[in-house]
């Protein structure tokens, strides 16, 4: 149905077919087939088999290798980021890392998942001489990382274990859940974790979950803390974790999160 616009009412299908299967997939995280896309919207399929093709180039949307169903890519929340100046999660959380960086003087970053890896979406450098940090777009592992591990924790089951499996389609793997499982639960009652770098030695992962207005995990903040051999770093591994919990906190309050009971945060199943 055409759609009024300011100065009268035009038509564009294909730009209206485009951003109607970028609606329909905002409310189906699993992701769609091309099939079960046009069924939701009642379409026919060959009416939007190109318009999905050229949005996978283009970026817009991302195809699992596993399943062949279709996600919102992150092309549109960059997008989103230059084009507007609405709050997003860059945005809530670059000032607070910013601080959380100063006070520990140690480097930190912000992990999103990204079908089944997960993506560093923004960082912060320590400001001292000597440190350690992951490049802005650096692809995560989803499955072995402390933060990857951390988003699984506190996702819903369903969400991740579609994760999980596209980390094992990615990866030609085989994960064992049951000893991944026991692992995402003493992260879950922890409400956070850490543990010793698995490929960068005197680098101790430390991360916590952050949630947004629907109460479901958005990413993980998390710090390499670097040990140094002299001592001279800033604060202990025991302060900065403190320092890196109410980072996370706060930067779900500003996305709109309330915990439930007091400042503790919301383990989810």
């Amino acid at each position: 149905m055409p759609r009024p616009g300011p100065k009268g009412t035009y038509a564009a299908p294909a730009i209206e077919k485009a951003f109607e299967v970028l609606e329909m997939l905002a409310s189906q995280r699993e992701g769609a087939l091309v099939s079960e896309m046009a069924a939701y919207l009642d379409r026919s399929v060959g009416e939007l088999f190109r318009i999905v093709i050229v949005m996978e180039q283009m970026g817009y949307l991302q195809k699992s290798a596993k399943s062949d169903r279709y996600t919102v890519g992150y092309k549109l929340l960059d997008l989103a980021y230059r084009a507007t100046p609405a709050q997003n999660l860059v945005n809530a959380a670059l000032p607070e890392m910013r601080m959380l960086a100063i006070e520990t003087g140690q480097s930190c970053h912000f992990v999103v998942p990204n079908g089944g890896e997960g993506l560093v979406i923004a960082r912060e450098e320590n400001p001292g001489t000597r440190g350690f940090s992951l490049r802005l777009g650096a692809a995560i592992d989803m499955v072995k990382s402390c933060s990857g591990q951390v988003i699984l924790a506190f996702s819903s089951a369903e969400r991740a274990d579609h994760i999980i499996a596209e980390a094992e389609a990615i990866q030609g793997i085989k994960v064992d859940r049951a000893a991944l499982s026991a692992r995402l639960e003493k992260i879950r009652q922890a409400g956070f974790d850490h543990r010793k770098s698995p490929i960068t030695h005197g680098v101790t992962d430390i991360s916590y979950p952050v949630f947004g207005f629907h109460e479901d995990i958005v990413g993980a903040l998390t710090i390499p803390f670097l040990e140094l051999i002299d001592g001279s770093q800033k604060v202990g591994f025991d302060a900065a974790l403190g320092v890196l919990k109410t980072a996370a906190a706060n930067i779900s309050e500003t996305l709109g999160y309330h915990a439930g009971r007091g400042d503790t945060i919301a383990v989810r199943g």
